[in-house]
């Protein structure tokens, strides 16, 4: 897998869980990276976790004037973004605490809540998109990568507004490809395959459960890969990254 040499790379939500994960991996792999997160002080806490040269920015994904303020940091401490990672979202626990052995039906929902998840998950990824495109067309290339979830989330019982969520981000990310079909900016779609280990897991799930679920880090590799030259050409992909990580070889080999 090559290095990424200084690929510059915006990463939304990437305080912890998923986001955290990608950070961390490209930034091993090379790449500067911009941790992001709504607390201005834990998204710098994570930055200078990682190393001297990542940035931390607080970062309100649903909030315009948050977006285009973080994005205008980030071109003048790199000249340019080369990726944006759309990995902001909000879980099904703050809606539902219990969502996992007690499924609120979508009526009981509150509006407020909805509202959070949805603005969160798909207008975040709207309006991150909408403010970096001008600035890769203008230095002729970019990728932007929509973090997403399995079909049976977005459809499953009790799984209202999370779910309805990602399946916008699905949508959303095929329409993000067709209109730059013919630009050097490509646009792809990454998911972890399952159920992963991270905060949004209600406390109560059983530990037979909880084995099972992935390690964020299972993101590290083909997040690496879509940002390097290897990924050149991959266009409105939708990846799946347990899959990826088993197509891998094995050390030993």
């Amino acid at each position: 897998m090559s290095k990424l040499d200084g690929v510059r790379v915006v990463v939304t939500g990437s305080t912890s869980g998923l986001g955290a994960a990608m950070a961390s991996a490209l930034y091993e792999a090379g790449a500067r990276v911009m941790v992001t997160g709504r607390n201005r002080v834990r998204a710098q806490i994570a930055a200078a976790s990682l190393g001297a040269t990542a940035l931390g920015c607080e970062l309100d994904v649903r909030d315009p004037d948050s977006v285009e303020a973080c994005i205008s940091s980030a071109v003048e401490s790199w000249d340019g973004i080369d990726m944006l990672v759309n990995n902001a979202g909000i879980g099904m626990r703050t809606v539902n605490p219990h969502f996992m052995t007690d499924p609120m039906p979508f009526w009981d929902v509150s509006v407020d809540g909805f509202r959070d998840v949805v603005d969160t998950k798909m207008t975040g990824c709207f309006l991150m998109a909408r403010a970096v495109v001008p600035i890769m067309l203008e230095r002729g290339h970019g990728r932007i990568v929509n973090v997403s979830m399995n079909e049976q989330t977005m459809v499953r019982r009790g799984f209202t507004p999370y779910g309805p969520a990602g399946a916008g981000v699905e949508a959303l990310s095929q329409i993000m490809a067709a209109d730059l079909a013919d630009t050097p900016i490509s646009v792809n779609t990454l998911l972890p395959g399952g159920a992963t280990q991270t905060g949004m897991i209600p406390d109560e799930v059983p530990d037979v459960v909880r084995a099972k679920l992935l390690d964020p880090s299972i993101m590290g590799a083909p997040i690496v890969w879509l940002a390097s030259r290897s990924a050149d050409g991959i266009r409105g992909q939708r990846i799946n990254a347990l899959e990826f990580a088993e197509s891998l070889p094995n050390s030993s080999d």
